[in-house]
């Protein structure tokens, strides 16, 4: 079973933005993020696990881990691979830095061909998350 992270994606409005600021990173070379800490679950998420962006208070996209590494100031790198990947929006409260999620509690892929119109919009899912609903 695979272990992944959550991260918010500070700055970012939209999803569409998400995915051309990722790809344009991608495109200039490789892809990280830095942290200050190495996970101490490395080792269960390097190759099998993926970073699951927040946006708006929902789980929307991931992008798998590759590996980690060193970076600058003695930071850590968390080595991105590949597109991002579109997930079936989940709500998630916002935090500070990253955390850890279970394969279990990860939202599933989004469905090739699923429409727009077959999950529910952001706001109305966070409300319904809010009141136990969901």
């Amino acid at each position: 079973m695979a272990l992944h992270l959550t991260k918010v994606a500070f700055g970012t409005t939209s999803l569409e933005q998400l995915e051309e600021r990722l790809a344009q990173r991608l495109a200039q070379g490789e892809l990280f993020l830095t942290t200050r800490y190495l996970p101490k679950r490395h080792e269960e998420i390097a190759g099998h696990g993926a970073l699951f962006w927040i946006l708006k208070h929902q789980l929307v996209a991931r992008s798998p881990i590759t590996g980690f590494g060193e970076a600058e100031g003695g930071r850590v790198a968390i080595l991105l691979g590949g597109p991002l990947v579109r997930v079936r929006p989940q709500p998630k409260r916002a935090h500070q830095g990253w955390r850890y999620l279970d394969d279990a509690d990860a939202p599933p892929d989004w469905a090739e061909g699923m429409a727009a119109g077959d999950a529910l919009p952001g706001a109305l899912l966070g409300k319904l998350a809010a009141l136990g609903l969901l």
